[in-house]
């Protein structure tokens, strides 16, 4: 049975959640943001595919599709399919002057990485954290070059 990865994390930015939203939704600029992002291509007028590798010497190739775009109401998630296939979703929310962003993400790897991942879960777990924390660093600097 394959198994299923949840991830949750919380990013506190000193933005507005409007300047926020605007960001993570262009998803093509990902890459100039976000180290481990290393590329995202459009594959037509509303999907694209994400080439994405942290620590691990492990390139994972997503296809992103949109399922909810509320850029009003702070939410975007996208299906996963690919090297990993479940859904990832960020909430936007005000909070103390700036905004929350929450990560979530369920996702099961791919048939040919489930190995890896059986074996190696805590250090997915670490790998995946480790990823985020640059990606909220990344942003950050992001959107206040922005300003």
């Amino acid at each position: 049975m394959p198994r299923v990865f949840v991830f949750h994390h919380r990013w506190m930015l000193a933005q507005s959640p409007q300047e926020v939203i605007r960001v993570l939704a262009d998803v093509e600029g990902y890459p100039r943001w976000w180290p481990q992002v290393r590329s995202v291509e459009r594959l037509d007028a509303t999907s694209g595919r994400a080439r994405i590798r942290s620590l691990i010497p492990l390139t994972l190739h997503v296809v992103l599709a949109p399922e909810v775009e509320d850029r009003e109401g702070g939410v975007l998630q996208v299906g996963l399919s690919g090297d990993l296939v479940g859904w990832a979703r960020w909430t936007v929310r005000p909070h103390e002057g700036g905004a929350v962003a929450v990560f979530e993400q369920q996702a099961r790897v791919a048939p040919r990485l489930e190995r890896a991942a059986t074996l190696a879960s805590v250090v997915l777990r670490a790998n995946h954290a480790w990823m985020m924390r640059q990606g909220c660093r990344g942003l950050a600097r992001e959107l206040t070059r922005r300003r």
